[in-house]
């Protein structure tokens, strides 16, 4: 597999390999609404007890996904807005799966059909994406192929090896059970360098399944992003044969929801960045209150939360009080509060540079503790190249971001900007601090809007 650009970030704050159990809470602020999902259809009333696992809401949008209760407990409608509150919280075990019809299920679905529908009202199906475009594919649907990713280069975000590190057999137990739904479709199994341990292990594990295969891929970010995996494989963009993409953690999901008949609202994530005192990796249920996860683990002063990594991430709602059925993870960046005096003249001995313009080039490798400046405040584009330089997509940044200052969206489109993953790193790398990501995504999105609308609305 050829791959280019791509670049390693080395910062403070990333956790180890241990994963910690967190306590049993005592309510749960449970959020209507995710990067993908919106739980407007609520199947629940005000006051109402509900058993582990029941269906509290669903997305009609989405093959009416579910949000489920991670825990017995008494349902709040009201007490905090864009919530479903549990409260009186146990960790009673609720019954095992069950079928009840559904507009989704196909008329007599089988027993290929009944794992899929399975999937979806378990929890378990949330977990998997379109390839190309990062939505929902529909779990009743034919992919061209399926890509199974056990690495997660996205700083700070919980590794995929640790995920898998205890729990290898119900990872290839979730592969065989994937398998199951396919007919010749291939599954293409991410692993890192052949010499690294967990490309070992999981090579020794599925040694027999002729319908994985391997592909091997340097630990360099982003190489395990989906769209340009699929691109490097040769997978076409298919809407109506989408390929499958699904990460480690989703596999164990698969596992629990198909040998078990158990829901998937348990996940582990990352609590991680330059301003968690002892970062570390945590066995969470949606719905955990974010403040209690913080208290006594985060320094003090003003922080910003980011649900997922520094690189792609977004900053949490302050009003999201719990953990979303889609985070990841919660990086947390001490907040910038004043200008740095002098901070121009400065030599930069603790501070990375792609370029190696700082004092800190002749330090050898060290993580940095970065925070909310990003070292500097926006200045106009120098032309440096060097977004281009570590950009996976082989597209020019710089040329696009100049295009679309002057708003020439048909140009923007020609230069392709379609083929950016929004990993992240021409914003990083850049000198001038330019949110090069961020006018990429809405560069996307005013083409869509402003040039096919009538495709859209078709």
């Amino acid at each position: 597999m050829k791959l280019r650009g791509g670049y390693n970030v080395t910062l403070k704050g990333k956790p180890g390999n241990g994963v910690e159990l967190l306590p049993e809470p005592k309510i749960l602020y449970l959020p209507l609404k995710s990067r993908r999902f919106e739980f407007t259809d609520v199947r629940v009333e005000e006051g109402q007890t509900v058993q582990t696992g029941q269906m509290l809401a669903k997305d009609p949008a989405n093959y009416s996904v579910p949000l489920l209760a991670p825990r017995a407990g008494t349902v709040s409608l009201s007490a905090v807005e864009g919530h479903i509150v549990l409260t009186d919280v146990s960790p009673q075990e609720g019954p095992t799966f069950k079928a009840v019809p559904d507009e989704h299920v196909p008329y007599d679905p089988g027993s290929n059909g009944m794992k899929r529908y399975k999937l979806l009202t378990l929890g378990a199906w949330q977990f998997f994406h379109d390839a190309f475009s990062q939505e929902l594919p529909d779990p009743f649907g034919t992919p061209s192929a399926v890509i199974v990713s056990t690495l997660n280069l996205e700083p700070f975000v919980v590794r995929g090896d640790v995920q898998i590190r205890k729990r290898l057999e119900r990872f290839t137990h979730g592969l065989e059970h994937l398998q199951s739904l396919l007919e010749y479709q291939p599954i293409y199994l991410v692993v890192p360098d052949i010499n690294s341990e967990l490309a070992q292990k999981v090579s020794e594990a599925i040694r027999g399944y002729a319908w994985v295969k391997l592909v091997q891929v340097p630990l360099v970010y982003p190489y395990d992003n989906f769209t340009l995996l699929a691109r490097s494989l040769g997978l076409k963009n298919d809407p109506e044969n989408p390929v499958w993409a699904v990460r480690a953690g989703g596999m164990l999901a698969f596992e629990r929801a198909l040998t078990r008949s158990r829901p998937c609202t348990v996940r582990i994530i990352s609590l991680s960045g330059p301003a968690v005192k002892s970062p570390v990796n945590l066995k969470a249920i949606s719905g955990y209150p974010i403040s209690d996860i913080l208290a006594g683990r985060i320094d003090d002063g003003p922080v910003r939360v980011i649900n997922g990594g520094v690189l792609s991430g977004e900053t949490i709602d302050p009003q999201q009080t719990g953990l979303g059925v889609e985070n990841d993870g919660l990086t947390v960046l001490t907040e910038n509060t004043k200008r740095e005096m002098l901070g121009f003249v400065r030599p930069g001995l603790f501070r990375r540079s792609y370029s190696n313009a700082f004092v800190s080039a002749l330090r050898g490798s060290f993580e940095e503790k970065f925070n909310t400046a990003v070292r500097g405040e926006g200045r106009p584009c120098v032309a440096c190249g060097y977004c281009e330089e570590v950009c996976p997509a082989a597209i020019m940044p710089h040329l696009l971001h100049k295009l679309l200052y002057q708003d020439e969206l048909e140009e923007v489109e020609r230069s392709r900007v379609d083929l950016c993953i929004e990993c992240g790193l021409c914003s990083f790398v850049c000198p001038s601090k330019i949110e090069l990501r961020e006018q990429f995504i809405e560069g996307k999105k005013k083409i869509r809007e402003e040039l096919h609308a009538q495709e859209v609305e078709a």
